[in-house]
């Protein structure tokens, strides 16, 4: 969606007078203020329109949510300054001269006092692809209407209504200029991958994070809740697999799925499933049934790697040439596929290491009976069993991480067009090598997404840690690096290295935003990246300190993916975003969700004066 000429228009208007300080994020496609003054709102307005579960709830939310925080903007999107090249104490004094609040006798003398919505389909569901677009209009004689195809437009209408009234300095309520916004999201699949099998995390902290998800517009809540250490969650047919939670507190019942999913829904978030299988795969299994589980009882490195049985502790795969193993999937996935009411269910199959079948007799019985078979035909042969137990009604449709058909060692040699594949590996190259192949890609490439990256390694007794010099060189690249010692530092991983952190360095939310992942891709290509997500794998993180990791840089992902990383010039608009992010975790903050300071808050109260480069184009298109 493009921005209209008059849209752009209003807003070197807006920017010429300074009129507005609230600032959306993600930024609306398309916002056009006035310059009449501006609406004051009533202490008592109404949200209004069609009766409806979800809407009459978000009505109730939205308006008291605003009545209560009467928010006054932190910081907002202002001019850089002037820097002369001998500054004064004078000088300096009048720049910081705070600007004068709106002068309300100005604008409109007609209160807003109801905002009216109007959706056109009320039965549309929450499901991959469906119309969340909205407009929003509020006009100098305070007049409010949201107009939505569905209801899941007009919640993210809601969710932007919220961030533009605000407090008009006298306590009372104001949007600072008539305003209309034609909005909707760039790419339909927009998310966070959460992991609960490496930490557990509480349902109100999940609840807390889809809260975060739908102020961010947001849409997908993916929960990778199963991994090889833990099973935190309610097989009723097989109660046994939670004896392999971390503890009898840390479960979830079924009770505790729906209610999560109902959280979600009521705040346009859905819930997307993730049973990691066939890799990552040994808690819960092993207590129905200990040959449906190889090298579980391996030690997970082999002191070298060359042996290894899995990329991190603790090992264990689903043994795919054993038939038992299949009807366990059966009655996992089938209990599961009723449980969550999203069409898409993803089933893992990443990161399947080869090592690991030689502790599986039937594994290597498998590969005698099939002379010349390798471990692509393996993969196959697992593919072939398991997706007519997960294609289990005709809405169907599975997600599967990108090793199935690119990884180096274990490939299906024939994956289903139909199938989405989340690519995690190699940036644009891997992006490019699934959407020319055809597949639906939703993008969580490591290398900009992943935010477990950069806290340093986790796996203990290591020896790489009791390093305590930097690396010896030799005299001549010595006095190389000394001549110039900005073009290149010798490292290890105590020194100048990533820290063990396989994944460094840390994901900033400018590299996040800066991320051009459909670059090199022809438009047909293009056309087949539905989204992304971030990913929160949890190694290192639990209930205590997500918020945190999380928040506020996935923001800036959830504005690329609803309205991109570019302006009306086609200049990428990281530095505009500066003051959208800064603002945005204010509002977090406030709201209870301890999202990581970003700058000095002298930055927030002196926009642009801690830019690296003054040239706010200096990113270029």
């Amino acid at each position: 969606m493009k921005i209209s000429i008059a849209a752009a228009v209003g807003l070197l208007a807006l920017t010429m007078t300074e009129a507005v300080k609230v600032n959306p994020l993600p930024a609306p496609v398309t916002i056009n203020w006035a310059t009449s003054g501006p609406v004051k709102v009533d202490n008592n307005f109404r949200i209004v329109g069609p009766s409806h579960e979800i809407l009459s709830k978000a009505y109730a939310r939205t308006a008291s949510l605003i009545k209560h925080e009467r928010w006054t903007p932190v910081t907002w999107e202002r001019p850089i300054g002037e820097f002369p090249p001998f500054p004064t104490l004078s000088k300096r004094g009048e720049e910081e001269k705070e600007a004068p609040a709106p002068d309300n006798k100005h604008g409109s003398k007609a209160a807003l006092k109801t905002i009216n919505v109007v959706v056109a389909d009320l039965k549309a569901d929450l499901q991959q692809g469906v119309d969340e677009s909205y407009t929003l209009d509020i006009t100098a004689s305070g007049k409010g209407t949201i107009k939505a195809k569905t209801v899941w437009g007009a919640l993210h209408a809601l969710t932007t209504l919220n961030q533009i009234i605000i407090n008009d300095g006298h306590n009372g309520l104001q949007v600072e200029q008539p305003v209309h916004i034609a909005d909707g999201p760039k790419y339909t699949h927009r998310g966070i991958m959460y992991d609960t099998g490496r930490n557990f995390y509480p349902i109100k902290d999940l609840q807390k994070q889809i809260d975060a998800l739908s102020y961010a517009k947001f849409n997908v809540f993916h929960w990778h809740i199963t991994d090889s250490q833990s099973w935190p969650i309610e097989i009723k047919k097989h109660p046994q697999m939670t004896k392999d939670a971390y503890s009898a507190r840390e479960v979830y019942s079924q009770k505790d799925v729906a209610a999560l999913i109902k959280y979600g829904r009521e705040r346009g978030v859905r819930v997307v499933p993730e049973i990691d299988m066939p890799g990552h795969s040994a808690a819960g299994w092993l207590q129905l049934d200990k040959k449906a589980v190889t090298c579980a009882d391996s030690w997970w490195d082999n002191d070298g790697w060359t042996h290894h049985s899995a990329v991190e502790p603790n090992p264990g795969q689903l043994d795919i040439s054993y038939d038992g193993a299949y009807k366990l999937i059966k009655d996992v996935y089938s209990e599961l596929g009723k449980v969550f009411t999203d069409n898409l269910f993803h089933v893992g199959s990443d990161e399947l290491q080869t090592y690991c079948f030689n502790y599986s007799s039937s594994a290597m019985d498998w590969f005698k009976q099939r002379p010349g078979s390798t471990y692509a035909d393996f993969a196959q042969y697992y593919l072939d069993k398991a997706l007519p137990i997960y294609r289990d009604k005709p809405s169907r449709r599975l997600m599967m991480w990108e090793d199935i058909v690119l990884s180096p060692d274990m490939p299906a040699k024939k994956v289903p067009k139909d199938i989405i594949l989340q690519s995690w590996n190699k940036g644009t190259d891997n992006i490019k090598a699934l959407t020319s192949q055809g597949y639906d890609v939703v993008v969580s490439s490591a290398d900009f997404l992943y935010l477990d990256c950069g806290h340093g390694g986790w796996v203990t007794n290591d020896p790489r840690y009791n390093v305590n010099e930097p690396p010896a060189v030799p005299q001549a690249v010595q006095d190389a690096l000394d001549a110039n010692p900005s073009s290149n530092v010798l490292a290890s991983v105590n020194y100048g290295g990533a820290g063990a952190s396989w994944c460094a360095p840390y994901k900033t939310w400018q590299r996040i935003y800066d991320y051009d992942f459909t670059k090199g891709l022809t438009a047909e290509e293009a056309k087949h990246v539905i989204g992304g997500e971030a990913a929160m794998w949890s190694e290192q993180a639990d209930a205590h300190n997500v918020d945190s990791k999380v928040w506020p840089r996935s923001a800036a992902w959830a504005e690329s993916l609803w309205s991109g990383n570019r302006n009306a010039e086609g200049y990428k608009r990281t530095t505009e975003l500066s003051a959208r992010i800064l603002e945005f975790r204010e509002r977090l903050v406030a709201r209870g969700i301890s999202a990581s300071a970003l700058v000095p808050k002298y930055c927030l109260q002196h926009p642009h004066h801690c830019d690296l480069f003054k040239d706010q184009k200096a990113l270029g298109k």
